[in-house]
């Protein structure tokens, strides 16, 4: 089949690896100038610090420079191409930097000859199917161009479109406001008291990034039972509850009662899907961060299986999921694997759906897997493999357990005696 594929980042180029070893053609389209996608480092911010403003320029990346892996490079390979050790320009160090991530893919798609299946500079801008093939739209150097494909997989990432905190009274606060997405370096945060809303990994990880020359660092959680105290690893890091609202003479007042006048408010609070080029009629819609209906993320029942997703889920082990999914759309293509009808295919999204309800999980979080064995088994099981690897389950959950309750997220964190046997992380 003639594919495109939507991305030249990891799940683009998991995806071309695996199109391409089972003999589709292939055509992969990225808009910037070299792959990698979210771990491409680039030092530029936008010009709307909170990125909300439609007529930006919108930058990419998302990566500050400090930033190293949130899980250890155990857990940063494929299920098939391990991410290295201490060879060839690799550190070794348990979570890797974010350039040598863009070494490990920048290598996989040497070993695997998938240069020459990138389109650089090629912005896709319409994808929509015109009697049974897709009608792709691209600009590069901007002349359009317009060809049509087999099948589309879209792997355009989802750490570009910043999602934003609603504070009561932020109209008339006067102090400077920005989102994750703009962070790069510490040192705009110099003597400054900074809130940052947020309880996820990059909050935390941000905050120790600042802290060391900021005056102040409060963090805001959402979580129901936090109350205010100081963090015990730095003298100048306070924890608080929601943000009840903040003032126009500057101060930011919690639900637990405290209040701090603040100079910037920083938005650690994650990111919106966005597929402004996917023109389907409403058959897939995307509401309240769920793209929808998808049967196992990946497939529209309606549209299955020539258009696909890949790399959607999140809170994960990122990079063998995508792997996963991209291996199964290859095999489903290649008619190697059948997918139920649409009809069975829409009665598991809705059962999914229903679910999701009744346990309190709401809409946003429906691409969550909350590192969901069951999901990456199964997926596994589509593509030959006998399970996932039990030396990956072992060191994730324990990994992820441990942080959840310690609040650790990076490299400087881990020291002997901390809590977790060093033996999950060295594995040989």
């Amino acid at each position: 089949m003639e594919v495109a594929v939507i991305g030249a980042g990891v799940s683009g180029l998991a995806t071309a690896r695996a199109l391409k070893s089972s003999g589709h053609r292939i055509v992969v389209l990225e808009k910037l100038h070299q792959l990698g996608g979210t771990w491409l480092f680039d030092p530029r911010v936008e010009s709307d610090p909170l990125g909300l403003d439609p007529t930006r320029e919108i930058v990419h990346g998302s990566l500050y420079n400090s930033l190293r892996t949130n899980l250890p490079r155990q857990l940063m390979g494929f299920s098939d191409y391990p991410f290295p050790e201490t060879e060839n320009g690799y550190s070794g160090d348990h979570f890797p930097s974010h350039g040598e991530v863009l070494k490990f893919l920048n290598d996989f798609a040497a070993d695997f000859g998938l240069f020459e299946l990138i389109r650089f500079d090629s912005e896709v801008v319409r994808v929509e199917q015109v009697n049974d093939r897709w009608l792709i739209e691209s600009i590069c150097s901007n002349l359009k161009s317009e060809e049509t494909f087999d099948a589309v997989v879209v792997c355009n990432g989802h750490h570009t479109q910043p999602r934003v905190a609603t504070l009561p009274g932020i109209e008339k606060w006067p102090g400077k406001q920005m989102h994750s997405h703009n962070y790069r370096v510490p040192e705009p945060f110099e003597d400054k008291i900074v809130v940052v809303i947020g309880e996820g990994p990059s909050a935390i990880d941000i905050s120790r990034d600042i802290c060391d020359v900021a005056r102040e660092v409060h963090l805001s959680s959402r979580s129901p039972n936090v109350k205010v105290s100081k963090l015990v690893f730095r003298s100048n890091m306070w924890q608080h509850s929601e943000i009840d609202y903040v003032k126009e003479n500057g101060e930011v007042v919690f639900r637990d009662g405290a209040l701090v006048r603040a100079d910037i408010i920083l938005h650690c609070t994650g990111y919106k899907y966005s597929f402004p080029f996917l023109k389907t009629d409403g058959i897939v819609s995307l509401e309240n961060n769920r793209i929808g209906p998808l049967y196992k993320h990946i497939f529209p029942p309606k549209l299955a299986p020539s258009l696909s997703f890949v790399g959607l889920p999140y809170q994960t082990v990122v990079f063998l999921h995508i792997d996963l999914q991209a291996k199964w759309v290859s095999c489903v293509l290649s008619g190697l694997k059948l997918l139920p009808s649409k009809e069975e295919m829409l009665a598991e999204v809705e059962e999914h759906y229903r679910q999701m309800e009744a346990k309190g999980i709401p809409q946003h979080h429906t691409h969550c897997l909350q590192l969901k064995f069951e999901y990456l088994e199964w997926l596994a099981t589509q593509v030959g493999l006998e399970g996932v690897c039990e030396r990956a389950k072992l060191i994730s959950s324990s990994y992820f357990k441990f942080a959840a309750e310690n609040g650790l997220w990076k490299a400087k964190d881990w020291k002997p005696g901390n809590g977790i046997k060093e033996s999950l992380l060295c594995v040989d």
